[in-house]
Order: structure tokens, then sequence, then C-alpha cells
């Protein structure tokens, strides 16, 4: 296990959100990791601008804003919601508009029932194709551990709900890791992490983090801390085209 203190990292990376009044994207920004990005993006002084179907759900999370603040609405002047569904190329590409994105965090998630069975991916290609067009860069994605090559790290009671309830969604985060992982893909020339977390829970964010080698289990992780860690890697280059598990 590999600890990451990512407290100390933001002074590692040269350039691209090492300044103030930078503006991160976040899509997914209703879901667990989404809320804590733009919260905690918020607290570190950047503007945020975020894609929601349902604005109304941007809430105080309960890890970052502890329970005296969490579930009031997120109110900033530096938060910009644009109200769109990511897999609508057009409603996307509305957040990169008017103004330059220095960064991106992508934590799609949602029940297969209710946001389909692709949607991850057709989400990401829309997302790789309004960073081109507008010339941004670097992004992390939050999948899951057991995707992709971390099949071997998932716990097995997890692998069975993989197997099962989880089928469809893991095909779709298996896809959309592809689009930045395979030969040719399209977001091979982006900035990317891939952010494999363990097993999601509530906690504020300890900046201590277990970055797995292949040959380890994963444990749980705050979805604070999967967030600090989604913002880290825009700031800095250790982790730059990797696909990391962490816990």
């Amino acid at each position: 296990v590999k600890k990451a203190n990512l407290r100390s990292l933001s002074t590692v990376r040269s350039g691209v959100l090492g300044m103030t009044s930078k503006t991160i994207a976040v899509f997914g920004a209703t879901g667990g990791v989404g809320l804590e990005s733009v919260y905690q993006a918020l607290n570190k002084g950047y503007k945020v601008k975020a894609l929601a179907r349902s604005p109304e759900k941007l809430i105080i999370p309960p890890g970052s804003g502890g329970e005296s603040k969490a579930g009031k609405k997120i109110e900033s002047p530096d938060l910009t919601v644009v109200q769109g569904d990511v897999t609508k190329a057009a409603d996307v590409n509305k957040i990169f508009q008017d103004q330059d994105i220095d960064g991106v965090v992508v934590a799609l998630g949602g029940r297969t029932k209710e946001v389909g069975t692709t949607m991850l991916t057709e989400g990401t290609k829309n997302i790789i194709e309004a960073m081109k067009q507008a010339g941004s860069k670097r992004v992390s994605i939050v999948t899951s551990i057991g995707a992709g090559d971390s099949y071997d790290q998932a716990p097995f009671l997890f692998k069975v709900i993989m197997w099962t309830i989880l089928k469809d969604a893991f095909k779709d985060k298996n896809n959309q890791e592809s689009l930045f992982l395979d030969p040719g893909a399209a977001g091979k020339d982006l900035e990317f992490v891939i952010v494999r977390p363990g097993g999601l829970g509530v906690g504020p964010p300890t900046g201590q983090i277990n970055v797995l080698n292949n040959k380890e289990t994963a444990g749980s992780i705050a979805r604070a801390d999967v967030a600090d860690f989604c913002l880290r890697a825009l700031e800095e280059d250790t982790y730059l085209r990797k696909a990391v598990c962490i816990s």
C-alpha cells in the first residue's frame, strides 16, 4: 500500500490548477462524489460549473459539510449550474461555452434502471469531444474497483454483486474506461486520471488515501476522500494517464 498524503501534493504540479480563480467542471454533480467535488472545489477557491439534470439536488454533502450544514443548498457566486443531460452533446457543450475550463471531474453514476445501460460511456464520449473542442486537457474520471484490470482487487462479495446486480453497470464502466485506455481511444491524448475507489462511505476528507498496487484488495473509502483525490489529480502529475485503485 502506498500512502498518498494529498494535502502535500498541490505544490508538485507546475500548472493546471496551481493558481487561484481557475474553473473546473463537474459532471455527475448531484451524486455522492460529485457533490463532494463541487463543495470542496468551491472551498478551495475554484470556480465551478456543474451539469445536473436536477439542479435542486445540489446540496451540501454530509462528509465535508458536517451534520450542521448537510442537506442545505450549495450557494456560491462561484458556482454556475447548467441544467441538462450528459448524454446530450448540446447540454455538455454548454459547460464549455463562455469560459475556459481548466479541469474536469467526471463522477457519473446512478442506478442502471434509471440512467440506462450506456449512460457512462455515451456521456463520457460527449465530455471528451467537448473538451477537445474547447482545448481543455485535464480530467479525473471516477469508475470503481473491479473495473478494467482491477477485477482481482475487488473483495469477493463485491465480485458477486458485479456478476449479478451490477453486471450491466460494470460493462458500462469498462467501456467508459476504454475511451481513455485503449490504443487510439478518443480520450487517449487528454491528461486523464482514472480513479477506482473501493467501497464508498460517508465521512470528512482525511487526506490520507491508500493507493493500491495490483495485488492488493481494496477496502472502503469516504466519498469525500475520493473527491479530494480527484481534485488533487487535476493539480499534479503523479498519476497522469494511469488508472489508480484507492481505498
